[in-house]
């Protein structure tokens, strides 16, 4: 009989085999590869004891299945990270079913990728070839003995490994006890231990900590010296004395601690900028800086050279549209357990669009030209203080055509009238023309069809084509919406605002950058965009501070006078005296003086810095608080707590 080999050969190929091409995939890094064989062990040993169950036969089978179970779960999380940036969580399902729905994208995505889909397919190719070669008889009893008390040695020895360099802000003791971050657990520990936490701070919660109890100083760019003037700030008279010697929780009077100890941002020289003026919001699906053309988007191209132009603004990833919308109209950052909080327990969230605009008596109105509850929009409108809501299954359906994929022109058009003379107001608009995918066909995308031949010639690839063919179509609805103001004599005292929910991410990087004016990267840069921010009497005024989509409600709220308390927003008045930063999915971050990804840090050209490291420990504690911040916030309904 020939030499056989023993199964947890074959289990140990199977299981190492995966978390490294989830290194090569997903995180885009070999950092944590020790940490990851270490905690990798354990579940090698127990698959080992699970395959020593049954005889020869039984344990031939019960191999197959968890070969194609791991491979399909692995393979899974590599293309909802292709499409959404981020690692899938147990806590969205919901969330995911719903941006799921698109099968063509879906399909789309698997046949550009269908080579790693058969990267993942080796090791079950290789179970087929050397099944006879393997040893599938029971072992005997003294040896799972051994394995079992190995097992929990090595899982003992493992969490022993949690205490070096426990002190960091992202160190795996931190990451597996304290902070739930899915990309930087992925890449310190690998995609199946972070399963296992996942799956266990669900079930049993979990509560991410501060790691300080206040905000760091961080240096700011030198000032001009100006006359000597009074300062005021954002913030409300909230007596945090009181309230943390009366809290119990130490979650939440570590908060109170924090918030109290935290900067308000100053009311600038725009402040009440706006005041009394209309606004017209737009979450703008798939827009990006790359779709304003001047020859093909002139009406795009104009309001992203006039008006307030942010020339250094991104609208980070965090599960497609969802993200967008709630990091823009709470200043809040959105991970998918802090969207599917949001979207279970319909917390008050006082500052939001609508809400800090209904307090000061505008009429909100809130319009979407796809299905209403997509995202359980008919939920979440209501916290976000949409009094009017509609989408296609609420009424929409009665003014336009809602077969996919419907016009944002249509939508335009045929709402304009339900609230123009309801003055003053605050409209919000979720569009959906420039969805994926980017084709040319009736199925996959009507309005790229619809618009072939605006850029049939270009020299681009087809999808690119598509994309700038479903972008035309905003260009339209901005054009027609400019024009029906103009005509009802309120455009002069209304304000357009635009954001993109996320860059067009079915494009690859290399068709992205076929049509940006700089090279991209797929971390950082792949998400710089445009703030639209335009009114038809304002000057044009240049900004160059880093900014993203949870700072666009602050600004807001500042330009157009409401009063809040910018201590309880973690994004921050672009206009103020604030650092800037934007923050990514993966806790990637810019800020005015440099980049960081991949646990490296870049300074800008012309930047100095007189001690690097200890910054870069400050902003990542910053960006680290600024997460448990925005999940607690929701979790424990603060805005209610603090501004009854």
């Amino acid at each position: 009989m020939k030499k056989q080999f023993n199964i947890l050969f074959y289990l140990t190929f199977l299981i190492l085999y995966l978390e490294i091409l989830t290194k090569v995939f997903i995180t885009k890094s070999f950092s944590g590869l020790l940490l990851t064989f270490v905690f990798s062990i354990p579940i090698i040993l127990i698959l080992y004891l699970i395959t020593n169950i049954f005889k020869r036969k039984g344990n031939i089978v019960l191999t197959y299945i968890i070969s194609v179970i791991f491979i399909l779960y692995y393979c899974f999380q590599f293309f909802f990270h292709r499409l959404f940036s981020n690692i899938f969580s147990f806590n969205t399902i919901g969330l995911a079913s719903n941006a799921l729905d698109f099968t063509n994208i879906i399909f789309d995505v698997v046949l550009k990728n269908i080579w790693v889909v058969l990267l993942y397919l080796i090791p079950l190719v290789l179970l087929i070839i050397f099944q006879k070669h393997i040893n599938f008889t029971r072992t005997s009893l003294k040896k799972i003995i051994i394995c079992f008390v190995l097992t929990i040695v090595i899982w003992i020895a493992s969490l022993l490994c949690l205490l070096i360099n426990k002190n960091d802000t992202y160190s795996a003791y931190n990451l597996y006890y304290n902070i739930n971050s899915e990309t930087k657990t992925v890449e310190t520990f690998g995609m199946f231990t972070y399963t296992r936490l996942d799956i266990k701070r669900v079930l049993f919660g979990f509560e991410e900590k501060l790691t300080v109890e206040e905000e760091p100083v961080l240096p700011s760019p030198p000032e001009e010296e100006e006359p000597e003037e009074v300062i005021t700030y954002n913030e409300m008279e909230i007596d945090f004395d009181t309230l943390i010697a009366s809290e119990t929780n130490g979650t939440i009077k570590s908060m109170l601690e924090y918030f109290k100890n935290s900067e308000a941002t100053n009311k600038n020289e725009y402040n009440g900028m706006f005041e009394g003026k209309n606004l017209i919001f737009i979450l703008a699906e798939g827009y990006n800086m790359i779709a304003a053309r001047e020859d093909l988007t002139p009406t795009l191209y104009k309001l992203t050279h006039e008006g307030f132009v942010f020339n250094n603004f991104y609208s980070p990833v965090f599960l497609s549209t969802t993200g967008g919308e709630f990091q823009a109209t709470t200043g809040l950052i959105p991970t998918q357990s802090i969207l599917s909080d949001w979207k279970k327990n319909k917390p008050t969230i006082k500052y939001a669009l609508g809400n800090a605009f209904s307090k000061i008596g505008y009429s909100a109105n809130s319009y979407h030209n796809w299905t209403y509850t997509y995202y359980s929009r008919q939920k979440t409108m209501e916290t976000l203080g949409f009094t009017s809501y509609m989408g296609c299954g609420n009424g929409m359906e009665d003014l336009i055509n809602c077969s996919w994929l419907p016009s944002d022109v249509d939508m335009i058009n045929a709402t304009l009238p339900l609230y123009e003379e309801n003055t003053p107001f605050v409209t919000y608009y979720v569009t959906v023309s420039g969805h994926a995918p980017y084709a040319y066909n009736s199925t996959g995308n009507s309005i790229a069809l619809k618009n072939i031949d605006y850029v049939k010639d270009l020299p681009y690839s087809n999808n690119v084509k598509a994309y700038l063919a479903t972008q035309i179509e905003l260009d339209r609805a901005l054009e027609a919406l400019i024009n029906s103001l103009e005509e009802q004599g309120i455009l002069e005292d209304t304000v357009i605002a635009l954001v993109g929910d996320h860059y067009p991410y079915t494009l690859t990087i290399d068709e992205i950058n076929e049509i940006s004016d700089y090279e991209r990267d797929e971390i950082i840069e792949v998400n710089r965009s445009n703030f639209i921010l335009w009114n038809s009497e304002m000057d044009t005024v240049e900004i160059d501070k880093v900014g993203s989509q949870i700072d666009v409600l602050p600004t807001l709220l500042n330009l157009f006078g409401i009063e809040y308390d910018s201590r309880l927003i973690v994004g921050k008045d672009i206009l103020s005296d604030a650092p800037g930063l934007a923050i990514f999915s993966n806790r990637s971050w810019v800020s005015d003086y440099g980049t960081y990804k991949n646990g490296k840090f870049t300074l800008k050209e012309g930047k100095t810095l007189e001690n690097i490291s200890d910054y870069v420990s400050d902003m990542n504690n910053l960006v680290a608080n600024r997460f448990t911040l925005s999940a607690n916030i929701i979790k424990y309904n603060m805005y209610e707590y603090l501004l009854k």
